[in-house]
C-alpha cells in the first residue's frame, strides 16, 4: 500500500523538487515575456549607440597674403566671438591705402586747375561768338550802304569813288565776319573738360576701397563662439591667402548623428524628443530634439554612380539582407561644454508621440547599450 502510493504522485521528484521539463518550460515563457517587453520597448523608444557627436566646422582662411605678427590663439583653445585670432602685417596694406588716398587729393587738385581752365577757355569761346555778332552786324551794315549807294550813281548824286569804297566795305565787313566765325569755332574747339579726371577719380576711389578691405582682412577675428583645432603654425609664418590656417568649430550648437535602422524610422520627425548621453561619461543625460533626417546615404550596391557627398554607412553583413541605416541629426539641448568633443561616440533614446521629456525618459537612457 506505501508503494501503491508513492507511485501515484508523479507530480513531484525525489526531495519534492519539481520536475526539469517544467523548470524548462516556465524558464521560456519568462524568455518569451521579456522579449515582448523588450520588442516593445524598442518599439515605443527606438534607441542606438551608432551615434556620435558634430558640430558645423569653418576653415580659418586669411583673404590676403601676408607674414603672421600676432598669433593670441593655441590649440584647442576655446575663443568668443570678436576675440582676435590672428593678424596678418599690415604695413603693406596701410603704405597702399595711403598712396591710394595721395593720389585722389593729387587728382582733386588736377581737376579743380582744369576746370579753372576749361573756365577760361569757355569765356574766350563766347568773346569769340560776341566777335562774330559785331562782324555780322558791321557787314549787314555796309551791305546796307552799299545798295543805297548804288542807284545814286545813275542820277549823279554820288561819285563813283564813293560806291567803290561802299562796295571795299562790303567786302571788307563779309572778310572780318568769315574770320570772327572761324575764330569762334577754334574757340570751340578748344574748350576741353574734366570727364576724364573724373572718371580716373572714380578709379581711384575704387582702389581705396579696396585697400581699406585688404587692411581689415590683415585682422582675422572669430566670427562665432568655437574651439581652435589642427593649428600648425606660430607667429612669423607667411599666410598664403585662402589657405587654411587652421578650423574652429561651432560650439554654439552641438548635435548627435545617430543612424537608426530604416525600419524604425516611422513616426520620427523633425522636433521628436530625444536623450543622448555619450560614452566618455555615461552618468550625465542630455535633452535634445531631431534636427533633421538623412534624405540619402551613399550605397556599395549595384555599382552605381552616386553624387559625392552623401554619408558613407558600411553594412555590417553583405550575405543577408540587412536594413539599411541613416542618419537622423539631433539638436542638443544645454550641452556640456566640456564633454562635447566633435566624433565622441554616444547613444541616444528617441521619444516618438512626447512633446517634452519626464522621469520615464530619463528612466529610458539609463540603460547601457547592448
Amino acid at each position: 500500500m506505501a508503494m501503491a502510493s508513492a507511485n501515484s504522485s508523479p507530480a513531484k521528484t525525489e526531495g519534492g523538487k519539481p520536475p526539469k521539463k517544467l523548470v524548462a518550460f516556465a524558464v521560456v515563457v519568462v524568455a518569451l515575456i521579456l522579449l515582448v517587453v523588450v520588442i516593445r520597448m524598442v518599439d515605443q523608444a527606438p534607441r542606438t549607440d551608432d551615434a556620435f557627436v558634430y558640430a558645423d566646422t569653418v576653415d580659418v582662411v586669411p583673404e590676403v597674403n601676408g607674414r603672421i605678427v600676432d598669433l593670441p590663439v593655441h590649440d584647442n583653445q576655446a575663443v568668443k566671438q570678436g576675440d582676435l585670432l590672428f593678424q596678418i602685417d599690415p604695413r603693406p596694406y596701410n603704405d597702399a591705402l595711403t598712396r591710394a588716398r595721395a593720389s585722389l587729393v593729387a587728382l582733386n587738385k588736377q581737376i579743380e586747375l582744369t576746370q579753372r581752365s576749361v573756365n577760361a577757355q569757355q569765356y574766350n569761346a563766347e568773346a569769340a561768338r560776341a566777335a562774330v555778332e559785331r562782324a555780322r552786324a558791321a557787314s549787314e551794315q555796309a551791305n546796307d550802304t552799299l545798295r543805297r549807294t548804288e542807284p545814286l550813281l545813275t542820277n549823279g548824286f554820288v561819285s563813283a569813288e564813293e560806291v567803290d569804297r561802299a562796295r571795299t566795305a562790303s567786302r571788307s565787313a563779309r572778310a572780318e565776319l568769315a574770320a570772327a566765325q572761324l575764330q569762334a569755332q577754334q574757340a570751340a574747339a578748344a574748350v576741353s573738360g574734366v570727364d576724364a579726371l573724373v572718371a580716373q577719380r572714380a578709379v581711384i576711389e575704387a582702389e581705396i576701397a579696396t585697400a581699406e578691405l585688404n587692411l581689415e582682412f590683415a585682422t582675422v577675428r572669430a566670427p562665432f563662439d568655437g574651439r581652435v583645432v589642427a593649428l600648425k603654425t606660430a607667429t612669423g609664418q607667411f599666410a598664403s591667402a585662402l589657405k587654411p590656417i587652421f578650423t574652429l568649430i561651432d560650439t554654439r550648437h552641438w548635435y548627435v548623428v545617430a543612424n537608426f535602422r530604416e525600419t524604425e524610422l516611422k513616426g520620427m520627425l523633425p522636433g521628436t524628443p530625444a536623450t543622448v548621453y555619450l560614452m566618455s561619461d555615461t552618468g550625465q543625460r542630455f535633452k535634445g530634439r531631431i534636427d533633421s533626417i538623412g534624405f540619402g546615404i551613399a550605397s556599395d550596391e549595384g555599382g552605381l554612380a552616386l553624387p559625392g557627398g552623401l554619408p558613407h554607412i558600411q553594412r555590417s553583413l553583405n550575405w543577408v539582407h540587412v536594413s539599411q541605416r541613416f542618419p537622423v541629426k539631433i539638436l542638443v539641448e544645454n550641452p556640456n561644454p566640456d564633454l562635447f568633443r566633435v566624433g565622441t561616440s554616444a547613444v541616444v533614446v528617441l521619444h516618438p508621440g512626447q512633446d517634452g521629456h519626464d522621469d520615464h525618459d530619463d528612466h529610458d537612457a539609463n540603460r547601457h547599450p547592448e
